[in-house]
C-alpha cells in the first residue's frame, strides 16, 4: 500500500487536509521516499521526481525537507492521539476502552503502515522546536492510555505494579506494528488489533 492510499486525514481523501493539490502530492511523495529510503538519505530532487514535479516547485509550498517531515509527523501525531482520545472517552469499563483504544491504534499503524513508520521512526530527524512539539504529543498519547489503566486499576480491573511502565510497552507494542506490517501477510489490519486487544488485555491482568 502506497501512502497515496492511505488515509491520515480522513477516508474522503488521502492527506484531503493538505492544500493546495501540488502540496499534497509532494506530501505524498515525501512519505513514501522517507519510509523507503529514510529522511535523511531522501533529497528533495528524490521528493519531487516522484511527485512528477520540478525540484523548485517544492519550494513553493515547502521551505525546507524538514518542514515537509513536520507537516507528516504533526498530522500522524494528531490522528494517533485522537484514536486513543476516542476510545478512552468511550462508553464501558476501562478493559472495554482499553480493548477499544488498541484495536484502534494498532489497526492504523497496519493501515497506515507506510505513513506511520514515518512518523513513529523518523522523530529525530525534526529541528529541536518541531521536535518539542511532536514529543508533547507523544506525551498526550501516553497519559491517554496511562489514564485508562489508571482507572482499571483504581477499579480493581487491572493488576499493573508499573503503570508507566506497562503504558510504555503497550504503546510500543501498537506502534511497532508499522515496522512488520505486510498487506500480502497472513491477518488483516482488524485480525492483528483484536489480537493486540486480546495481548494488552492479559498484560494488564485484566479480569475476565
Amino acid at each position: 500500500m502506497s501512502a497515496a492510499e492511505e488515509t491520515p486525514g480522513g477516508e474522503d481523501m488521502p492527506w484531503g487536509e493538505v492544500t493546495p493539490e501540488a502540496a499534497r502530492r509532494l506530501l505524498v511523495a515525501a512519505v513514501e521516499a522517507f519510509a523507503e529510503r529514510g529522511y535523511h538519505a531522501t533529497t528533495t530532487r528524490d521528493i519531487a521526481g516522484r511527485a512528477g514535479m520540478s525540484p523548485a516547485a517544492l519550494y513553493i509550498h515547502y521551505k525546507t525537507k524538514e518542514e515537509l517531515l513536520h507537516r507528516i509527523s504533526r498530522i500522524g501525531h494528531d490522528k494517533a492521539l485522537e484514536i486513543l482520545r476516542a476510545a478512552a472517552a468511550g462508553d464501558g469499563t476501562a478493559a472495554e476502552r482499553l480493548a477499544d483504544a488498541v484495536r484502534s491504534f494498532v489497526r492504523w499503524h497496519a493501515e497506515r503502515h507506510t505513513t506511520a513508520r514515518v512518523v513513529q521512526y523518523e522523530l529525530d530527524a525534526l529541528g529541536p522546536e518541531h521536535r518539542a512539539e511532536i514529543v508533547e504529543l507523544r506525551r498526550r498519547s501516553d497519559a491517554t492510555v496511562r489514564g485508562i489503566i489508571d482507572e482499571g486499576v483504581a477499579a480493581g480491573e487491572f493488576e499493573v505494579p508499573d503503570v508507566a511502565g506497562t503504558t510504555v510497552a503497550v504503546l510500543s507494542l501498537c506502534i511497532d506494528v508499522s515496522r512488520w506490517f505486510n498487506v500480502q501477510g497472513r491477518r488483516s489490519p482488524d485480525e492483528v488489533g483484536a489480537l493486540y486487544a486480546d495481548l494488552v488485555l492479559r498484560m494488564v491482568g485484566a479480569q475476565k
